[in-house]
């Protein structure tokens, strides 16, 4: 499950491990890619990963610290209604 080599998998871990900080962020509906930043579309909204952490959670995920992670949850852009 790669999108433009990137392992869509790991953006999916990333959305879990986010959703036990806050369950509004939501499960995983797509992703596009601008240079070095993804932009990961949710049921809950839009959150922007740098590249580097999605190959972090891929290959080294026990490297991914609370620290990315809230680095990741403070991008988080509730979906209007």
């Amino acid at each position: 499950m790669f999108k433009s080599n990137l392992p869509v998998y790991a953006i999916v871990e990333l959305l879990m491990l986010l959703a036990n900080i806050d369950q509004s962020i939501g499960s995983y509906k797509d992703h596009s890619i601008k240079d070095d930043e993804v932009k990961v579309k949710t049921t809950g909204g839009i959150l922007y990963f740098p590249k580097n952490i999605i190959m972090q959670q891929f290959e080294n995920p026990e490297l991914v610290s609370a620290d990315d992670l809230n680095d990741l949850i403070n991008t988080f852009k509730p979906a209007t209604r």
